[in-house]
């Protein structure tokens, strides 16, 4: 409890501060880095969408792959139980049978699980790169407040006393 009264205090002045010191270009002469940080943004975002796009478009092969690879699978395991059902009142050849379709049907279970395991790998990717993208959309949305808190501190010409004549 007194560790707990300690560090509360504490975490909120952190806070309080994070967010008041938050704006990273506040000056006109920030501007230039502004605008390059604002490029670069653009530009991951660009990219960002494109793999994602990229990985969207993939999913639903990857899911098709997965659909057959168990249903091949699931087909191989039902002739192998035939087979080894066969070999029970068999001779060895029906034996030896047996032992290769379970082994066929053991690959196909693998090919199937690995082909599950593509899917949910694509699954996360996209999800990652969901992330970052609106990570990305978020870091503009604060540099456009940031652009246009500069300009607002900007004199405007319009507003700047006019000159009659020339001091001599």
């Amino acid at each position: 409890m007194k560790k707990l009264l300690f560090f509360l205090p504490a975490a909120l002045i952190i806070i309080c501060t994070t967010s008041a010191f938050s704006q990273k270009y506040t000056t006109p002469a920030d501007t230039v880095k502004l605008n390059n940080d604002y490029i670069k943004t653009t530009n991951e975002i660009t990219k960002l969408s494109s793999e994602l796009a990229i990985a969207q478009n993939n999913l639903p092969g990857y899911q098709n792959k997965a659909g057959e690879a168990a249903s091949d699978a699931q087909s191989t395991a039902i002739n192998s139980s035939e087979q080894a059902s066969k070999a029970t009142n068999g001779n060895v050849g029906d034996a030896k049978k047996a032992k290769r379709k379970a082994k066929k049907a053991l690959n196909e279970a693998k090919d199937a699980k690995q082909a599950s395991n593509k899917v949910k790998s694509q699954d996360k990717k996209i999800a990652k790169l969901s992330f970052q993208l609106a990570r990305k959309q978020r870091h503009l949305e604060e540099l456009e407040l940031m652009r246009t808190s500069i300009n607002n501190q900007i004199p405007k010409v319009d507003s700047l006393p006019k000159v009659d004549s020339l001091p001599n």
